[in-house]
């Protein structure tokens, strides 16, 4: 018996104006989304993954230039008004967007946000759409609902924001639901839940999914069946099964072994451009060398000392409500040795971000002392704290909002340089960032681009750019990769790495991804609840966890492909 078709795409086919040229991202891609399946697509950044699943919700920007169709039950969307789209987006197909952050509105709250798409598309009362907001709540495993309900986004972590995102997506029952990378902004332990949670919903409802994801680990344990892009056409499909034990194209080979080890690591991650060039480098990092390495580091004098740090957050609800405390962060202690890569690591609210930003002096600590080459800096303020900020730079989680959407990409780049008077002249500023661009694998022809005209991958490139544009000492990378897919992610880990040999950086390396920290880090803390868990050096920790917390999140690392 033929399976019966949610969606069929036929010579879907999409281009944008670039200049004077017409510039095709999409092309003449065909491929069906059954009933009651999990589809998963993968492939890097810029692939065309999100952008041929916009074209479905007629997302894409005005000047797209769509061809094909995208049948759904013997209509063809893209011949869809906007307002014929508006009746169908949440009722009928739903996504759950990749950058949570941006995608909340700001200045509503969270429990608002899913009333609102529930009484846009039923008739139920505000009493009933508040009961089922708690409920969704519930089911998408976000603590405390009641109190959420009236929380706004920014008081929220980053993965209670991505449960937000779900809890809108799944409100209204969609037939077809588009997860692009859903689980980003999550813990390994939170993202099992969700993964669960997205396949008991589509067992319970018949919906048709289809999965985003560069993560081919969660891959493998969720879809049915799985399409491979590449450069904007698909040079795969098969069953998830017989997909990852029988790959047959070099690019899906590539995307299999892209991802950290969590036995050896490699002194360099294989990348896609490796293995289509066939220039794989197979060398591992000697345990007896990083031993002897991390010795003679341990030797020297710590370039950042974290004494008994405590971040309390004092928060009211109402004029007469009970005032209550939380520890963020709770009496914390740590050293950091220059040339060092400390993993920071812990369940999403654990207080990693929030250490990072009392180490910035974003969000100044309640108690403790934080020293910088022997230096107190939680007093600082004016001339020293400029100062300190070129020292200490951060690359932010999200490189979309953190970059000035009306500055060009060169512009973003040399504003720091100007903050604090580097180099002599506009014309030398400009000849340093042009240096940097192709640094980070850039190219100079970027400088007059905007944001918005690049992929992910390359706008957290950008966002290194200019992190490295001041000549900073240390750098705060807080989940500085969770955004982007495996192969990009060893391009940048590769990159970062680089900069560290070349320029004697030192990191912070906050992340949720247990085996990409693995790979990076010399020294893990590992925080639970804002307290120090566990610490040593990392690969000890990865293979004799000793505490039960550290054990859990371990054991919950996806499997490899």
């Amino acid at each position: 018996m033929e399976q019966e078709k949610t969606l069929s795409i036929r010579d879907l086919s999409i281009s944008f104006p670039q200049n004077d040229t017409i510039e095709e991202i999409v092309h003449q891609i065909s491929f069906d989304l059954y009933k009651n399946e999990i589809l998963a697509i993968v492939g890097e950044s810029g692939s065309g993954k999100s952008i041929t699943t916009l074209a479905t919700l007629g997302l894409l920007d005005k000047k797209a230039i769509v061809k094909g169709s995208v049948r759904f039950k013997g209509q063809d969307l893209l011949s869809f008004s906007e307002k014929a789209y508006r009746g169908i987006r949440g009722r009928v197909v739903s996504m759950i967007f990749q950058e949570p952050m941006s995608s909340l509105n700001p200045s509503l709250t969270c429990g608002y946000q899913v009333v609102e798409i529930l009484q846009q598309h039923t008739s139920i009362t505000n009493t009933e759409a508040k009961e089922k907001t708690l409920l969704l709540f519930e089911k998408v495993k976000l603590p405390n609902p009641k109190e959420l309900f009236d929380t706004y986004p920014h008081q929220i972590s980053g993965g209670q924001k991505q449960r937000v995102m779900i809890a809108i997506a799944i409100a209204c029952h969609p037939e077809i639901l588009i997860a692009d990378e859903p689980t980003t902004a999550l813990d390994v332990t939170i993202q099992k839940e969700i993964i669960q949670l997205l396949k008991d919903i589509q067992q319970e409802t018949g919906m048709s999914i289809i999965f985003i994801s560069h993560d081919l680990s969660l891959v493998k344990e969720i879809a049915d069946r799985v399409l491979v892009m590449y450069k904007g056409a698909i040079v795969e499909e098969a069953s998830a099964e017989l997909l990852f034990k029988a790959p047959q194209h070099t690019y899906t080979k590539a995307l299999l072994n892209a991802r950290p080890s969590l036995e050896n690591r490699l002194l360099t991650l294989p990348t896609i451009k490796d293995y289509l060039n066939n220039t794989l480098q197979t060398e591992i990092e000697i345990p007896e060398e990083r031993t002897r390495r991390l010795k003679a580091l341990y030797e020297t004098t710590p370039i950042l000392e974290v004494q008994n740090v405590e971040k309390t957050y004092i928060s009211k609800t109402g004029l007469f409500g009970k005032t209550r405390v939380v520890k963020a962060v709770n009496d914390v202690s740590f050293s950091l040795y220059e040339g060092e890569t400390l993993g920071l690591v812990g369940e999403s609210g654990c207080g990693k971000s929030t250490l990072g930003n009392a180490i910035l002096q974003l969000d100044r600590a309640s108690a403790g002392r934080i020293l910088y080459r022997g230096n107190d800096i939680t007093g600082h303020r004016g001339k020293a704290l400029r100062t300190l900020r070129r020292e200490i730079q951060i690359i932010f989680q999200d490189p979309y909002a953190s970059l000035n959407p009306r500055l060009t990409v060169g512009q973003a780049i040399i504003e720091p340089m100007e903050v604090h008077q580097l180099f002599s002249s506009k014309e030398e500023r400009k000849e340093k960032a042009l240096e940097i661009l192709e640094r980070v694998g850039l190219e100079s022809s970027h400088f007059n681009r905007y944001p918005h005209e690049f992929s992910g991958g390359q706008r957290q490139r950008i966002g290194i750019a200019r992190t490295i544009a001041v000549q900073p000492k240390l750098i705060i990378c807080d989940e500085s990769v969770s955004a982007l897919d495996i192969s990009v992610q060893a391009q940048v880990l590769n990159l970062l790495n680089e900069l560290k040999q070349d320029f004697k950086f030192t990191y912070i390396f906050i992340s949720h991804d247990l085996a990409v920290v693995k790979y990076m880090a010399d020294q893990l803390v590992v925080m639970n609840k804002g307290k120090i868990e566990e610490i040593g050096e990392a690969d000890n920790i990865y293979k004799n966890p000793q505490k039960v917390y550290t054990k859990n999140l371990i054991e919950a690392i996806p499997k490899g492909t």
